[in-house]
């Protein structure tokens, strides 16, 4: 499935594809680049790889510039169990409405493959955006150091049955 948008006043027109593993460098560098994982979450991605094995192995799917394929943002969803396992919008793409459109895509392609729901366990700073999105906060996913030093909200995104 690939999705895309036109934005309005100058903003990128974009497309969501499949990732390859042609990706794999410039999604590392969206992680770790992250301004949401500065601070005291900086050690969490600093060695952070997205690799091509990763690619091939999930469901990764990219947001990226018509004009120049220029990533924009990605997520990777994961079938068994259903989850959410990485969603990245690249900084100076923040607010321009790719992280919605991602989300809108994870949830046609969890519907397209019958899942009922997706979890996800979010970076602290981003639970508000899951909420505004659609997610119900299910929980707390205790920290486990010294990988994740903090505890994050769990969420799930219900996803409508076929009709």
């Amino acid at each position: 499935m690939t999705s895309s948008i036109t934005r309005r006043g100058g903003g990128p027109a974009v497309t969501v594809r499949r990732a390859t593993a042609r990706d794999a460098k410039r999604l590392t560098r969206l992680v770790r680049g992250s301004r949401a994982y500065e601070g005291p979450y900086a050690a969490m991605v600093a060695e952070y790889r997205v690799g091509p094995d990763y690619i091939e192995a999930h469901r990764v799917f990219v947001a990226a510039s018509l004009a120049d394929d220029r990533v924009l943002g990605f997520y990777s969803l994961l079938l068994a169990p259903p989850e959410l396992d990485l969603m990245f919008v690249a900084n100076d793409a923040q607010g321009l409405g790719i992280g919605r459109l991602l989300v809108a895509h994870m949830r046609d392609e969890a519907h397209t493959a019958g899942l009922d729901h997706v979890r996800v366990v979010a970076h602290p700073p981003a639970e508000g955006f899951y909420r505004s999105v659609g997610a119900h906060r299910t929980g707390t996913a205790v920290a486990r150091p010294p990988v994740v030093a903090w505890d994050r909200p769990e969420l799930v995104f219900p996803i409508a049955p076929a009709a």
